[in-house]
């Protein structure tokens, strides 16, 4: 086996010389309260066929907002060359490594989050649609987010009775939750297709594919809206399905990958709402919309996050620095690795080959 000096990294995430600070003013204004701390490890020994070809691997990293916050951030690898980046169109943080010789492959990333719930105040939202431009960036139509033709034509039909921006959000988040469903048959998180749903009537999905819907719907009738794709981390107060941990608030969460969403109102910022977790919760738990938990569920998650869950990033049908075989990404809610072009499978984290463990302290 061929041996390597292990390069370390200890990055300030927020250090501005390094990458600046996400926070958003309009969520400055969200109150702190039930504060969680975890502990997070991602190991990577990378698994490959052509054993000396060129590796690359990229590793999504949390952003910095007024609801988590990252420290003592590390990583140790083996690798030619790695370092943190966010030069892409959504500046999504970014861990990049490269193997340019055979040997094995690791790479080992440690860092704190702390979390405080979400609690959006609704009462302070405006029926005004005049929105910065970096929250008009979130009206946009991607290939995966269309805001014309079906999706359209089906959002105006949902909000027809809609009179304000959280008017809209209210009748499309009611629609998604009472038609869409989730099914487990479906890899990953899913695709995310929003217009392949809608055109083809295809309502089951997993998370990706519910939030992306919401989004899709909520942008084509003129209210920003976008995903954030990350991780679960510890136990959920409702149910095992929106996360779990043993008795020590350890947690393995290799596969426990999640995308939520969020929409934009005046007045009130960003709003946190996650309708595939009440998909989610109505499967795992065999209920049905009636029954008492999944009412709680359901109107909890519309302006609320339980934070046992970190996000990554917005970032959808984007490229990648530096720019990978596989352009543009659908999204980046799992590392993303390549030999020789060959795209590896990061749907398949035993093959890949990675694991992830979060530590809650309690």
């Amino acid at each position: 086996m061929q041996r390597r000096t292990f390069m370390k990294g200890c990055v300030a995430l927020g250090a501005s010389s390094v990458i600046l600070p996400q926070v958003s003013i309009l969520e400055a204004s969200e109150p702190k309260s039930k504060t969680r701390i975890f502990f997070v490890k991602n190991s990577y020994n990378l698994k490959h066929e052509n054993k000396n070809g060129l590796t690359k691997l990229w590793v999504p990293l949390p952003q910095e907002t007024s609801y988590q916050k990252v420290s003592d951030f590390k990583f140790s690898s083996n690798a030619t060359n790695a370092y943190v980046t966010d030069k892409n169109a959504y500046k999504a943080r970014t861990l990049y490594a490269e193997w340019k010789n055979g040997g094995e492959k690791v790479l080992e990333v440690t860092y704190t989050i702390t979390t405080n719930e979400r609690n959006a105040d609704l009462s302070k939202a405006t029926a005004s649609t005049k929105y910065p431009k970096d929250v008009a960036h979130y009206l946009k139509p991607t290939a995966h987010i269309p805001t014309s033709g079906k999706v359209k034509e089906l959002a105006l039909k949902i909000t027809a009775e809609a009179k304000t921006p959280l008017d809209k959000a209210k009748a499309i988040y009611a629609w998604v939750t009472e038609n869409m469903y989730r099914d487990n048959a479906v890899v990953g998180c899913g695709v995310g297709d929003a217009g392949k749903a809608i055109e083809q009537n295809i309502m089951g999905g997993k998370c990706t594919d519910i939030s992306s819907v919401f989004v899709a719907l909520l942008r084509s009738v003129g209210v920003p809206a976008r995903e954030i794709f990350g991780i679960r981390l510890g136990s959920s107060r409702y149910s095992k399905a929106c996360g779990s941990s043993d008795e020590n608030g350890l947690a393995k969460i290799t596969g426990g990958e999640h995308c939520r969403a969020e929409f934009y109102l005046d007045g009130a910022g960003w709003v946190p709402c996650d309708p595939a977790d009440v998909a989610k919760v109505i499967l795992t738990e065999k209920m049905t919309l009636n029954d008492p938990l999944i009412k709680e569920v359901r109107e909890y998650f519309f302006g609320n996050w339980e934070m046992n869950w970190m996000g990554y990033n917005t970032a959808r049908d984007f490229v990648l620095a530096p720019t990978p075989a596989q352009k543009p990404l659908n999204m980046f809610g799992y590392p993303y690795a390549e030999v020789e072009d060959d795209v590896l499978d990061y749907y398949a984290p035993a093959a890949f080959a990675y694991s992830f463990v979060s530590q809650e302290k309690l």
